[in-house]
């Protein structure tokens, strides 16, 4: 059996620490963070790099959520792929229930999950596109966007330094002017879908 993966970098850490010594799994593509500002593309990137897999895996494990634009995507892939399962990134490490109970405990609440951390404000501006607006500081727009907000929470998948990434996001809180707050979180969503790729990977060879 032979297996990819197709993730976004923000999850890299985290489905590596589960799949790097699993000889089931013969590539591996992560794509740049942030693709999901430009959703159609986005798309279409992940589908274009999930099919150049065709001829050497039996199926992909696709590292990404729903993330605004991926419904229905395995069916339009030319691979037998399982995508995790979830709204995003933040869901698919909290799952529905606790993510749901963190929005409700502040509404304002910016998720800053280890690969967003690690990423830090750079990111952040990456992501939002202002570092296109050529002219004006970032940080002027980050006060607006953010104005909001009340928290920033740090989600501790475990994997990493945590304790440096821990301290990347008070630092994206205190630049954002943000309380800071941390929390645990499993892995259990991701070891969901690997053990699903396997079974569909081993129905295909079997």
């Amino acid at each position: 059996m032979r297996l990819g993966i197709v993730a976004c970098d923000i999850l890299k850490n985290e489905i590596e620490y589960l799949t790097k010594d699993d000889p089931d799994f013969v590539r591996r593509e992560y794509l740049e963070f942030a693709l999901h500002v430009y959703p159609d593309e986005m798309r279409a990137k992940i589908e274009d790099t999930v099919n150049s897999f065709k001829e050497e895996v039996d199926a992909v494990l696709v590292g990404y959520g729903i993330c605004s634009s991926l419904t229905g995507l395995t069916d339009a892939l030319d691979v037998p792929a399982v995508m995790l399962d979830g709204a995003d990134c933040i869901d698919a490490l909290l799952g529905p229930d606790e993510y749901n109970g963190e929005k409700r405990n502040c509404i304002g609440t910016w998720f800053s999950s280890p690969g967003w951390a690690e990423q830090g404000v750079e990111g952040l501006i990456k992501e939002l596109r202002l570092d296109t607006a050529e002219g004006y500081d970032p940080k002027f727009f980050l006060d607006i966007i953010f104005d909001s907000y009340e928290r920033c929470l740090f989600v501790d998948s475990g994997v990493g330094d945590t304790a440096q990434l821990r301290k990347r996001s008070e630092d994206m809180a205190e630049y954002l002017g943000l309380r800071h707050e941390c929390r645990a979180c499993g892995l259990s969503k991701i070891e969901e879908a690997v053990l699903k790729v396997k079974e569909l990977g081993a129905s295909k060879v079997s």
